[in-house]
């Protein structure tokens, strides 16, 4: 059997498969679990990151605000269902003025690497980019040097060094909302200077859900049998894009090879709040915590661009279906 390699996560969110559910992913019964006015200012809470804190769970949110300012929020919760969300945005310390998170943040990414929770992010630097930030205590908020050049969108750290050195995923894009997309893999000896990049997988055949564009959701989980990711793909239907989740199993010490890779797709745009919002048709994963021992996984997704929502899944079950999948 496959499992998860990690720390114990017994407290994570968790609901068994329903009744007569056969589906690899399922979706809440509470979803969604937060809505799209949690706080005063909010037009929209969507696309976030979740990490276990201290016993309980924190997190990093998109909140698109009333001016429609886009922005990363603290939250906290005890359960990882109810969530407090801090009004005010987060004020990063930035030893560099002209890169501070001024212009337009979104789409965070959490990732608990070393000693600290590193934070990644869309950041507006002439254009979107990867911001990339950490915190010790989710109080202070610390940005470094942006990853790459302008544009780039869904930077996605692995939660250790591999080869002995730090490793990103990454969607390199356009100023736009971009109607292509790969997914490449960086390399970096400090987390400021990236390189050895590999193109780790693109947009499969015409009218498939992936076939315009695809990009990395939550932090890869190791398993024994490769890192198990959590991706968006999306479909350019006669009504705009439509976004929806799949997974891939990569190589554990040489992540751009893909060993398996999902055909159908384990969630889609279905559920009201999935496809009635600012954005119709979205499910987006940006978060996955997971419970190594037992083999659960708790997928955080924003549906809709408008709330954030919860799905489930198993290790063993996602990888097992992943190996029957043609690439």
């Amino acid at each position: 059997m496959v499992q998860a390699i990690g720390p114990a996560l017994p407290n994570i969110p968790w609901e068994d498969r329903p009744a007569g559910c056969h589906d690899v992913v399922w979706r809440s019964s509470q979803n969604p679990i937060i809505p799209r006015n949690r706080i005063p200012s909010a037009n929209s809470i969507f696309n976030s990151a979740v990490v276990p804190f201290h016993g309980a769970f924190a997190g990093v949110f998109r909140v698109d605000h009333r001016t429609r300012a886009m922005r990363l929020h603290r939250g906290w919760s005890p359960d990882g269902l109810n969530w407090q969300i801090d009004e005010q945005p987060i004020a990063f310390v930035c030893e560099v003025p002209e890169l501070r998170t001024i212009e337009y943040a979104y789409d965070p990414r959490v990732c608990w690497l070393e000693d600290r929770y590193y934070i990644t992010w869309c950041n507006g630097y002439h254009g979107p980019t990867i911001g990339l930030g950490y915190t010790f205590d989710f109080e202070t908020f610390y940005q470094l040097e942006n990853a790459f050049l302008p544009y780039n969108r869904n930077g996605v750290l692995f939660p250790r060094k591999i080869n002995g050195r730090y490793a990103m995923l990454s969607r390199p894009s356009d100023a736009g909302h971009t109607p292509f997309g790969d997914i490449f893999y960086s390399e970096s000896p400090d987390l400021c200077f990236w390189g050895r990049h590999r193109h780790v997988m693109g947009p499969t055949r015409e009218w498939s859900w992936q076939s315009t564009k695809v990009g990395a959701g939550p932090t890869p989980i190791e398993t024994t049998a490769g890192w198990l990711l959590f991706y968006h793909g999306v479909l350019t239907s006669c009504n705009g894009f439509v976004y929806s989740m799949g997974a891939a199993l990569l190589d554990p010490e040489e992540p751009w090879k893909v060993r398996a890779r999902t055909a159908p797709y384990l969630l889609s745009p279905q559920e009201l709040y999935e496809c009635v919002g600012d954005t119709p048709n979205v499910v987006f994963p940006c978060a996955a915590l997971c419970d190594p021992p037992t083999g659960r996984i708790a997928i955080y997704y924003g549906a809709a661009d408008t709330v954030t929502c919860l799905a489930y899944a198993r290790v063993d079950e996602v990888v097992s279906f992943l190996l029957e999948q043609p690439l």
